[in-house]
């Protein structure tokens, strides 16, 4: 693979301590979810984390998609990401994820083929596919 980029970022203190990119630009105080047995306080945490990048990274490659099928993507196209987690039969923890794709003014099904190949390029589609139940459906 040919790296176009990389970034560094550093938790201390876990599920209710601190994340921080290397540069600065992002900081988060983290929180361990009520429903994990944490405080439920203020912070963010590594779900919530994973869902924002990953609808953010499956924008990116709707655009990509768009480009190779010759679809103008409409600046309004958004993502929402719902991402599970939960105790695994086999031991461990596991999650889940959902995308909603909403793509205002495009047929649905060229939605919908956009939706299949952006799933082909996407880097978080790809780092979790065979590993994490990903549903896939349009707003």
């Amino acid at each position: 693979m040919n790296v176009k980029y990389t970034t560094r970022a550093t938790a201390t203190g876990g599920r209710d301590g601190t994340a921080r990119s290397e540069d600065g630009r992002f900081e988060a105080k983290l929180s361990t979810p009520a429903e994990l047995g944490g405080s439920g306080g203020e912070g963010t945490n590594p779900e919530q984390l994973f869902a924002a990048g990953y609808a953010a990274c499956f924008i990116g490659a709707l655009r990509l998609a768009g480009r190779t099928m010759k679809v103008d993507i409409p600046a309004s196209v958004n993502v929402t990401a719902t991402v599970g987690i939960g105790p695994r039969t086999e031991g461990g923890f596991g999650i889940t994820a959902s995308l909603v794709v909403d793509l205002p003014g495009i047929d649905a099904t060229v939605a919908n083929d956009l939706v299949e190949l952006a799933y082909t390029i996407c880097p978080c589609s790809n780092a979790t596919r065979n590993n994490v139940d990903v549903g896939l459906s349009l707003a």
